[in-house]
């Protein structure tokens, strides 16, 4: 979500004077661009937007996928865990922020959503999804294929709390994605957004012909978008 008004800023117009708008730049110039500019009072958020070159009708090029970040996304990240038996012993010990069954579901049907993250044990999903109308539109509903749905629900949450991210092609062939903190050094900022970038071309659809990945931006929640070499 964008924080810039209809009428810029002095600190956005000096950023933006950074920026070439023109020129492709290397991925550590950017980030060294976005890391120059004026700071804000909050800790921005580092964000990927990538276009792919892709038929987004095609079932077979709906991109998605998930990496885990190697120096994390900067955002403690509340898990919450629906589970019954041994695996709330497992979830505990991961670090797990909320832990429940049939009580948690109930919690959550009545408006309670103070969590950023859902994992459940496979024999779980069928009551979970009465919540599907809750959980869905947030991006929140648990699946197999984000390894969300598992067994081994301790294994998740570790993955989670150490910067596990989700990326998935929107309706436009386009990709956002958070890879850090303006706060983060360079080199962290950096080799976050090259595991996204590599995790991305691992998922290039089979049935693709020619350039898969059309453009790179990057960008801070207060800054400029700043085109990067794809």
């Amino acid at each position: 979500m964008s924080h810039k008004s209809k009428h810029p800023s002095k600190r956005f117009k000096a950023a933006n004077a950074l920026v070439d708008k023109v020129k492709l730049y290397t991925l550590k110039e950017a980030i060294n661009i976005l890391k120059s500019a004026p700071k804000t009072k909050f800790d921005q958020s580092v964000e990927l937007a990538i276009h792919l070159k892709i038929d987004t009708k095609k079932s077979d090029h709906m991109v998605r996928g998930t990496v885990v970040l190697p120096h994390g996304t900067g955002k403690k990240v509340r898990v919450a865990v629906f589970c019954r038996g041994e695996a709330e012993k497992q979830a505990q010990e991961a670090g797990a922020d909320y832990i429940g069954a049939q009580e948690l579901i109930d919690k959550v049907a009545g408006g309670w959503m103070d969590f950023d993250c859902v994992v459940a044990t496979p024999d779980m999903m069928r009551d979970l999804s009465k919540l599907g109308k809750v959980l869905g539109p947030r991006g929140l509903m648990p699946s197999p294929k984000t390894g969300t749905v598992t067994p081994n629900v301790g294994q998740a949450i570790k993955d989670v709390k150490a910067g596990k991210v989700e990326f998935k092609v929107d309706k436009q062939g386009g990709i956002h994605v958070a890879v850090g903190k303006i706060s983060f050094n360079e080199d962290q900022i950096n080799e976050n957004a090259i595991t996204l970038i590599e995790a991305l071309k691992a998922s290039r659809p089979a049935s693709l012909k020619g350039e898969f990945i059309k453009s790179i931006c990057v960008a801070s929640s207060m800054g400029p978008g700043i085109m990067v070499n794809a």
